[in-house]
Formats: structure tokens, C-alpha cells, sequence
């Protein structure tokens, strides 16, 4: 393991070494924990369909790390989060933020309770709850899903979470045109923004919605 975690590490700084985001060696030691974890417990839990520690560091770290430099709130909901992701590994790049980490299914909210302790991360709170019945006990800014749900859906089910000033970040690979045209009449497409992700084929694309 101690040898794996060493690749890992070095596959990590590499892939990183030209891009716009330099997690710090505490990051990347919490990063590769954390996909060590996920590992470990995924032959149990079937966290993710991902099997190889090199294609999560890939496929789930990179990608959901690319989003942190575009996080301007400071409490934010991960809808449909799964094992955590891209919550768990955006609470470990920003320290500052807060990350409620939400999903239906008991095994994945134990899995990132866990994480949570052994990496002692302490800005993150995984509850289990369907998204359309969880009720925030703190004032959430922005919703962040990533392979959730269509916009239309997405924004229906989110909508209470946030007030009129909320932003929603909607993670998506190639650019959804169809779904674009069918958020509906009470909201404003603020931003779209194209993320270059080192080492990952394929487009990713962040749309931020607000209510009007």
C-alpha cells in the first residue's frame, strides 16, 4: 500500500505540474488518501464503477478539483454526491469552505463519515436524504451536482436549498445544448465556463444558474 500511495503521489504532482492548480503536499497526501480509501472499501461498497487507483486520481480527483478556483461562496450543498464527489476532494483544497455532502444511499454516507475521520476533515457533513426532502440547517450559497440529474431536473429538486441570491454549478461533460433550452422561465444562465482537465479526454463544462 505504502508503494502505491508513493505512485499515486508522484501521478498526482506530474498531471498537476503545468496547470493552474498546486495543492500543497498536505493536500495531496489527504488527496490520495482519499482515493486509497475509496479503493479499499469500493470491493464492499461498489462506490464507484472506477476500479483502478490511477484512473480515480484521473476520472475523480482531477476532474472535480478543476472546480475549485470557480467556488466564490462559502457554504455549498453536493447533491447526488456519491462516495464524495467532487465535495470530499474540493473540502480538502478549500479548508475555508463548507460542504454538506448529500446522498440517498446509507453505505456511501458511511463510507464519507469515515473519510471524514481519518483524514480529519472537518468542513464537511455527509447526510443521507433524498435531495427533494432535505432541508439545510445553515444557510447554503450554491449547489453543486456533477452526473446528477438533467438542469430541468436538477433545478427542480435543488431549488429550495438556496434563496434568490444562491448560484447552482451544474458539472458537465459536453456542452447539454438540448437541456440549456429547458431550464424553464424562473432562472438565468449566469456564466458557462469550459475547464481544461490535465490528462482527461473528453470536455468538461461548468454551467452556473441563478433564480431570477
Amino acid at each position: 500500500m505504502e508503494v502505491l500511495k508513493e505512485q499515486l503521489i508522484a501521478q498526482l504532482n506530474t498531471v498537476l505540474k503545468d496547470s493552474d492548480i498546486q495543492p500543497n503536499v498536505e493536500q495531496v497526501e489527504k488527496l490520495v488518501a482519499y482515493v486509497l480509501l475509496m479503493h479499499k472499501w469500493n470491493k464492499a461498497y461498489n462506490l464507484t464503477s472506477v476500479r483502478e487507483p490511477e484512473q480515480m486520481l484521473i476520472k475523480h480527483i482531477v476532474d472535480s478539483i478543476v472546480v475549485a478556483p470557480f467556488l466564490t461562496e462559502d457554504n455549498y450543498i453536493d447533491v447526488g454526491t456519491g462516495p464524495g464527489l467532487p465535495g470530499i476532494p474540493l473540502a480538502i483544497m478549500c479548508p475555508e469552505k463548507y460542504f454538506v455532502l448529500l446522498d440517498s444511499l446509507g453505505k456511501r454516507v458511511r463510507f464519507m463519515k469515515q473519510v471524514a475521520y481519518e483524514l480529519k476533515l472537518n468542513n464537511i457533513e455527509p447526510i443521507q436524504s433524498r435531495v427533494e426532502d432535505y432541508q439545510p440547517l445553515i444557510h447554503i450559497q450554491g449547489v453543486i451536482s456533477r452526473a446528477f440529474a438533467s438542469l430541468k431536473d436538477m433545478l427542480h429538486w435543488c431549488q429550495h436549498l438556496v434563496d434568490s441570491q444562491g448560484v447552482f454549478l451544474a458539472l458537465k461533460g459536453q456542452l447539454p445544448r438540448d437541456e440549456l433550452k429547458e431550464i424553464g422561465d424562473d432562472f438565468n444562465i449566469t456564466e458557462i465556463i469550459a475547464l481544461s482537465v490535465p490528462n482527461l479526454v473528453g470536455e468538461r463544462h461548468i454551467i452556473k444558474i441563478q433564480k431570477k
